[in-house]
């Protein structure tokens, strides 16, 4: 119930359904991090609630959008969260979605919250992220939230990756991230440039829109969007066509 998953477009009922039905399939094998986020605190209490019941082992939670809260408000969002629930917290940090970025300050600030215990990093600054990776806990999760900077964030002492493009190649993205944890240099960066043509194509419109055209080409899916997203123009399909291609899919 992330952006992948069109989460924006889903009323809360279909959101909780989702959990569960993941939940369901995945019988234990995996914990299961649900996407609960609102800029609304109370909203996101109420769906992180809901999530617990039906299941889920841990919450992702978006920094508040739209309403641009100041780095205070920011803290107290997600403290009330954290307080609200024995469900490890992961804050999702993307500015360019949200419009508000999470500074390093706030961010050590909650991860001396017990249950706060990572956070996907997308803010794109890699001198914000080396930052924190410098000044936080070992046991915080540092996890980049871009494909593209998967390698270097690991490289530098992050944990992993949110992956987009781990829907379509879940086992290149373990390795590439086993890899770089175990400092094989050289095989982490032949998996990266490898990969970047289709880090690169899986964004030549907006996330989720090409990896819902990949997942249907390969018939795991149908090709469905929800307004306001629209199918991806014949010109990007056939260019994302020709990477899919290149790399066997």
């Amino acid at each position: 119930m992330g952006t992948t998953g069109e989460s924006p477009t889903l009323d809360h009922e279909e959101h909780i359904r989702v959990i569960e039905t993941v939940v369901d399939q995945v019988s234990g094998r995996v914990p299961i991090i649900a996407g609960t986020g609102s800029n609304s605190t109370a909203e996101a209490i109420r769906l992180t609630r809901l999530a617990a019941e039906v299941g889920a082992t841990a919450t992702l939670q978006v920094a508040p959008y739209y309403n641009k809260p100041t780095p205070e408000g920011i803290y107290r969002h997600f403290a009330a969260i954290a307080e609200s629930t024995e469900l490890p917290v992961i804050v999702y940090n993307i500015q360019g979605r949200t419009s508000v970025n999470i500074d390093n300050k706030t961010m050590l600030r909650l991860a001396e919250i017990p249950n706060i215990q990572g956070v996907k990093e997308a803010s794109g600054d890699l001198s914000q992220v080396m930052g924190l990776i410098s000044e936080a806990s070992p046991e915080f999760a540092i996890l980049s939230g871009d494909d593209s900077f998967a390698l270097p964030i690991t490289l530098l002492g992050g944990t992993g990756v949110v992956s987009v493009a781990s829907n379509i190649v879940p086992g290149l993205l373990v390795e590439l991230v086993e890899a770089a944890l175990a400092d094989n240099l050289a095989e982490a960066r032949r998996i990266h440039y490898q990969l970047l043509p289709l880090f690169t194509a899986l964004f030549y419109e907006t996330n989720p829109i090409p990896i819902k055209y990949a997942l249907a080409r390969s018939g795991a899916i149908e090709e469905s969007y929800r307004l306001p997203l629209s199918p991806m123009s014949p010109e990007n399909k056939r260019r994302l066509d020709g990477v899919l291609s290149s790399l066997g899919l």
